[in-house]
């Protein structure tokens, strides 16, 4: 009788156990690839990460604080003259892979004097695309995106920065790096009332080299169909900034589930989180967020592949 209680009691001990052991074992496995845009925690990161001789505590809090709520990337926002967050390209990439993630992408760029953009000799301007390529690559990056351009003055001027961007895109390539523009909503204008900006970008940029990271949340607030320019331009958007009015998922205005369903149309290999607002902490907004995605059945685990 003795025996059998006692094994009754170890029976009853490992089956209790047994579901802690089995989440010990698979930690990390199944988790869904999802990168953050630092730009996001950017209060967070600020406070001394810019700062020569500041001990940059915040900065490696908020990227631990990252990794550990599931994210498993960073797109970065802070390049400036060779350095990331006032790190070495090693140190950031080796800062990065320590809170148990990896430097996938970057959000920089530099824009044409005016000399240039009526010359198209962009020779200034690529030295220094040189420099900071070289930079990206030592810190492992995948992708380098520009952020932003402002609308044009004429169709010629935007001709101008395609021919630009894809003399960036060929210098990328040749590093082994993939160069991106970043949408907002003011792409989805007309220049001269007669060319839809993006729609221009993508027509006279090379597939080869330029490659457009659709930001879903500023295409809604364009007035625009995010799948309607997966189908119109397939194999075009490479990234995606996953972005909603609030957390991810919460505001009902942007419809994720299409978008995600016709990732593969639209060439899909990277996504990543950006925030604009949150109704919360940011811890909560970061777990919300990150949560939504991954337990969303229509996110797949990778689209790398």
């Amino acid at each position: 009788m003795r025996n059998k209680l006692f094994f009754a009691v170890i029976f009853a001990c490992i089956t209790f156990l047994s579901p802690v052991a089995v989440l010990a074992q698979n930690k990390g496995k199944g988790k869904k690839d999802i990168a953050i845009q630092l730009y996001s925690v950017r209060e967070r990161i600020k406070s001394d990460a810019n700062e020569p001789g500041k001990s940059n505590s915040g900065y490696i809090a908020v990227l631990k604080l990252l990794g550990a709520t599931g994210y498993t990337a960073v797109e970065a926002a802070g390049y400036n003259n060779g350095m990331f967050y006032n790190r070495t390209p090693e140190e950031f990439k080796k800062d990065v892979e320590s809170a148990g993630m990896k430097v996938l992408s970057s959000h920089c760029t530099k824009g044409l004097s005016a000399e240039e953009l009526a010359s198209g000799d962009f020779t200034e301007s690529l030295k220094w695309w040189d420099t900071a390529i070289k930079a990206h690559k030592a810190a492992g990056m995948k992708y380098i995106v520009t952020p932003w351009l402002e609308i044009p003055k004429t169709v010629k001027d935007l001709k101008t920065y395609c021919d630009y961007y894809n003399q960036v895109g060929k210098m990328c390539k040749e590093y082994g790096l993939q160069y991106g523009y970043h949408n907002h909503a003011h792409e989805y204008e007309k220049v001269e009332d007669q060319v839809k900006m993006l729609d221009y970008m993508i027509e006279n940029t090379n597939p080869e080299y330029v490659f457009i990271e659709m930001d879903v949340y500023w295409t809604v607030i364009g007035k625009s169909s995010p799948v309607d320019y997966f189908k119109k331009y397939p194999g075009r958007f490479k990234m995606l900034h996953i972005k909603d009015h609030r957390e991810i998922g919460q505001s009902g205005m942007v419809g994720f589930d299409a978008i995600f369903k016709n990732a593969d149309t639209a060439g899909v290999k990277d996504i990543v989180v950006e925030f604009e607002g949150y109704t919360t902490s940011i811890e909560d907004c970061l777990k919300i967020s990150n949560d939504y995605l991954q337990q969303a059945p229509f996110v797949k685990t990778s689209y790398a592949k």
